[in-house]
């Protein structure tokens, strides 16, 4: 983590995040431990990203469709003002492979969309049980196909995502190298979920100070995506996937989550072979705190932090600028 991100977090929690973490503690978390219907689960989480303020009022928001393994997929596209044309970020939303779609997420690509400078791809990829894994891999890449058919350099794409979607950008990865596709030029992962077999100790350390994700339903919840599959299937659970030079990769996530050990882990895992990873651990935030957008502190600056990465690696120097390679 380098110094300035190491200044901004190590100071005390503000007051925001404080009033979120309550707010998750004992109304969120509670009601997620007793919720057992995807269906129930979509219509909540839609519910809380409409209570989310502050989204960019120079966003605008593109439906569209393209081609995939089953019929079309749904993706939204993303800007935010006069957007850089050659570069693009390819976004994969969370919400446990359950739920989520482009427009629960907006706070997030919205303002990834504003301080990159680039346009965000959002696939609205199929959600289990209805459709197990791989299917939500499967339409990931038929985006991340569409992107290249369309003349984008995979130097100039970013994978991003958070929880399941950052789990689901090194599933992507995996596939996309297995059937012939060229890597992108980096990738952003917020908490991403990588194991699904649950074998990290935070999953029971971090149980208490988690406060969001209840640790006594990740178990049931994994199995609606595993399906027939396996839990160590890297297509699955990336964290047990052979990565073979892999590209720059920026994670960040809580010291006090469930998921911690998975971004732990991962980044041990790609610096085994080689790879070059930002790890950006951070004290007292919720799981995926970045979908609170702008209305915490501490989400703004990881927002801030992932789009130089991203800006960085892709070569871009300010909006509609890019350094020639």
């Amino acid at each position: 983590m380098d110094t300035e991100r190491r200044a901004h977090y190590s100071d005390a929690m503000s007051k925001r995040l404080y009033l979120v973490n309550l707010y998750l503690r004992f109304f969120v978390r509670p009601s997620l431990a007793k919720m057992t219907e995807p269906a129930k689960a979509r219509r909540h989480l839609e519910r809380s990203a409409a209570m989310i303020p502050g989204l960019p009022r120079a966003a605008r928001y593109l439906s569209d469709n393209v081609p995939g393994p089953e019929g079309l997929v749904p993706v939204e596209w993303v800007s935010c003002g006069r957007a850089e044309r050659r570069r693009i970020i390819l976004y994969l939303h969370g919400g446990a492979y359950l739920m989520g779609s482009p427009q629960t997420h907006r706070s997030i690509t919205a303002h990834l969309a504003r301080l990159s400078g680039m346009r965000v791809m959002v696939p609205d990829y199929r959600l289990a049980p209805e459709h197990p894994a791989p299917a939500a891999v499967e339409d990931g890449l038929a985006a991340y196909a569409t992107l290249l058919a369309q003349g984008y350099d995979p130097r100039d794409i970013a994978f991003a995502g958070e929880s399941a979607g950052g789990g689901l950008c090194f599933a992507l990865l995996l596939m996309a190298r297995a059937k012939g596709y060229p890597s992108p030029g980096c990738i952003v992962a917020f908490s991403p979920w990588v194991d699904l077999a649950h074998t990290g100790d935070s999953i029971t350390e971090n149980a208490d100070t988690e406060a969001m994700l209840p640790a006594e339903r990740v178990d049931e919840v994994a199995a609606f995506y595993i399906g027939d599959g396996d839990a160590r299937d890297p297509l699955i659970s990336p964290l047990y996937g052979e990565y073979d030079a892999p590209p720059p990769v920026y994670i960040t996530a809580s010291e006090a989550e469930i998921l911690r050990d998975d971004a732990i882990r991962l980044a041990e895992r790609l610096r085994a072979v080689g790879g070059e990873v930002t790890l950006d651990m951070v004290p007292d935030a919720p799981h995926a705190w970045q979908f609170f957008g702008t209305l915490l502190p501490e989400s703004r600056i990881s927002l801030e932090s992932a789009a130089r990465f991203v800006k960085a690696q892709l070569g871009m120097t300010s909006v509609g600028q890019a350094r020639k390679r």
